[in-house]
């Protein structure tokens, strides 16, 4: 098959299916090892990174998906009411990061380091569909075990998780204190 015509079938592919396909999977359709679907997957990426290409291809994880470039989307707003321009305030961002660094974490493990309830914080990370549920830890209870999502990665940049920054543990702790700190004084301040 030539290559013009694997491109194609990949390009169809992605655009079809609208969400990160396994480079696996693209490899067993195109009838291609691993390592060659790899060099036409980054081929095309570096062809739909012009300039003049609205969209682009993003590796996620192993996986390729075809979207709209970043300094497009108020366009893309314009036509399209239902695109959300979603909000991530400080409180939002701060339990993201930990369950990014931490995960598979629970609820209680995030109010541990966080110092306060996270209810409406994991909820509404869920309803932007950068954090969902994992499974189930196996203790007493069975609670729910959240990590990040894909559009958490498609959203931030990042191909996988293994492209975080890295945080030293004692920078940790440092914010940690930091965040309780900043809880305290808002606590009192409503208090007051």
């Amino acid at each position: 098959m030539q290559l013009c015509k694997i491109e194609a079938i990949i390009e169809s592919i992605l655009f079809t299916m609208g969400e990160a396909v396994e480079l696996d999977k693209i490899a067993d359709v195109i009838e291609q090892d691993k390592n060659t679907t790899k060099k036409i997957m980054n081929n095309l990426i570096d062809k739909y990174d012009s300039p003049d290409r609205g969209i682009t291809i993003i590796e996620i994880d192993n996986a390729y998906q075809m979207c709209t470039k970043t300094e497009y989307y108020d366009y893309i707003r314009k036509v399209n009411n239902k695109a959300k321009n979603y909000v991530l305030t400080d409180v939002l961002l701060e339990t993201l990061s930990i369950i990014a660094y931490k995960q598979p974490i629970t609820k209680a493990e995030v109010e541990k380091i966080r110092g306060v309830s996270s209810v409406h914080c994991i909820n509404k990370l869920i309803d932007y569909n950068l954090v969902c549920e994992k499974g189930r830890m196996d203790a007493p209870g069975r609670p729910i075990i959240f990590g990040t999502t894909q559009d958490f990665l498609r959203n931030f940049g990042f191909q996988s998780l293994k492209e975080l920054p890295l945080i030293e543990e004692e920078k940790l702790s440092t914010i940690q204190i930091e965040a309780q700190q900043e809880v305290q004084k808002e606590f009192k301040t409503e208090e007051g």
